[in-house]
């Protein structure tokens, strides 16, 4: 079986399967809050509009895996006669279990919309998008939602999936597309490199994406710029050749290199994030891959903090040497063990940096670099990190340069909880804003 990368790589192949409806007035829908990353994917590449399609399973109140209905956006209820009968369901229970989902589903919608509207589905193919089927009962439900919105057609895609899906889902989709079907299927993140829990803010961000971008029936906005650059790399660090996606906006002011943590790569979804706020207001961005497949599977190489140093400051010298690149000034973002890295690598004289931002770091791993650090730094960390937030005040003291510490409020470690990624991007967007267009002015 093929493993995908990420969501995001997941996406790219699914598209690829489904390019044949390019053309068709379809309407892409993915179910949070693993399948907006996937449906993403294919609203680009189906040049297509991207929505949620928020559901909610009715299930019987003393077996509640069982679902007797479901309901969707705009009082949209549907339900499944035979389970109502073989239940004995009356109105009242069925009524007392939709208002109790009625009012997580109008919660999820104000979240993930923030005040858009639906897409129109009346007449149109909607295309029902998530990273995997399990079980199928969401996916069911949202096919059901979707016809009783009008769709004229219902294709589900997904990844993976069962393989039996294509009659699990006989009677609720027209068609059903699922790259890959193995014969020992347990869970969905068996066909993932890279299964991180999707956040809120992710899901937030790529709709927010796809609203400049895209409008019910529209196509892409003509008054959008396109990136200059928009497209993976692959840079000889040393004695390896590593991977990257470089990303460069029009009229660029300053361009951030990404070190990653542990266990992370360049597609890590938080980092990527923050990347496209930071390309928003005119920031390149650059995340790699510290380290090859090979030296990943050995958990020390994750730790060697001098050798990451080491691969950053080749890369920044790969970018000095790029024609599109070579005048903008650089900052790093560090996260976990890759802000050791990036402390370590700012204090290099090959090397410029002009400021620094760390996620949830371990400044700390950078030792006795600490004490040569004069590039501007922001360290961030969650107000319930206290293990961490304990080492990032004592590498705050060991710092000479300018060094700040911030807290987001109620945030554990990885920035899960609503609203904390997002207060993490908008302060590494201010700090870099400010300090790289100081480099600027003084050269």
């Amino acid at each position: 079986m093929k493993l995908y990368d990420d969501r995001v790589d997941a996406g790219s192949q699914l598209a690829r399967r489904l390019k044949y409806l390019s053309g068709q007035d379809v309407v892409v829908l993915g179910l949070p809050r693993g399948g907006v990353p996937v449906a993403f994917e294919v609203a680009k590449a189906l040049d297509a509009p991207l929505d949620v399609l928020v559901v909610r399973k009715l299930g019987v109140p003393f077996q509640p895996e069982l679902a007797f209905g479901a309901i969707g956006e705009d009082g949209v209820r549907v339900l499944n006669d035979s389970v109502v009968r073989e239940t004995d369901l009356d109105g009242d229970v069925m009524d007392t279990v939709e208002r109790k989902q009625r009012i997580e589903l109008r919660r999820r919608a104000e979240r993930f919309r923030r005040g858009r509207d639906r897409i129109s589905l009346t007449g149109r193919v909607a295309v029902i998008v998530d990273d995997g089927i399990a079980t199928g009962a969401t996916a069911k439900a949202a096919c059901q939602v979707a016809r009783a919105r009008g769709a004229s057609r219902v294709v589900l895609a997904v990844p993976i999936g069962p393989d039996d899906i294509a009659a699990r889902f006989a009677g609720y989709a027209d068609e059903v597309v699922c790259l890959e079907s193995p014969a020992y299927f347990f869970a969905v993140g068996q066909g993932y490199l890279n299964f991180a829990q999707t956040s809120d803010e992710k899901v937030v961000a790529l709709l927010d994406r796809t609203q400049r971008n895209f409008a019910a029936g529209a196509t892409a906005d003509a008054d959008a710029d396109p990136p200059l650059r928009d497209e993976e790399v692959r840079v000889l660090a040393g004695p390896v050749t590593v991977a990257g996606h470089l990303t460069i906006p029009e009229n660029p002011r300053g361009i951030v290199v990404f070190a990653h943590g542990s266990g992370s790569s360049r597609h890590s979804p938080r980092n990527r994030y923050v990347a496209e706020v930071l390309n928003q207001v005119g920031l390149a961005t650059l995340l790699f891959d510290l380290l090859t497949p090979a030296e990943e599977r050995n958990r020390a190489n994750v730790f060697d903090i001098e050798r990451l140093a080491n691969r950053l400051v080749d890369v920044t010298g790969w970018l000095a040497r790029d024609p599109d690149t070579a005048s903008l000034p650089v900052g790093y973002f560090g996260a976990s063990t890759g802000a050791g890295a990036a402390l370590v690598a700012a204090t290099d004289p090959s090397v410029k940096v002009g400021a620094v931002v760390s996620r949830g770091g371990r400044p700390d791993l950078a030792g006795r670099y600490l004490a040569e650090v004069t590039a501007p730094t922001l360290l961030i960390v969650g107000g319930r990190d206290d293990v961490v937030l304990e080492l990032n005040r004592r590498a705050q003291v060991a710092i000479p340069g300018e060094c700040e510490l911030t807290l987001v409020p109620g945030a554990t470690h990885v920035f899960d909880e609503p609203g904390a990624l997002e207060k993490v991007a908008e302060l590494a967007r201010d700090w870099f804003i400010a300090h790289l267009s100081r480099v600027v002015a003084n050269r």
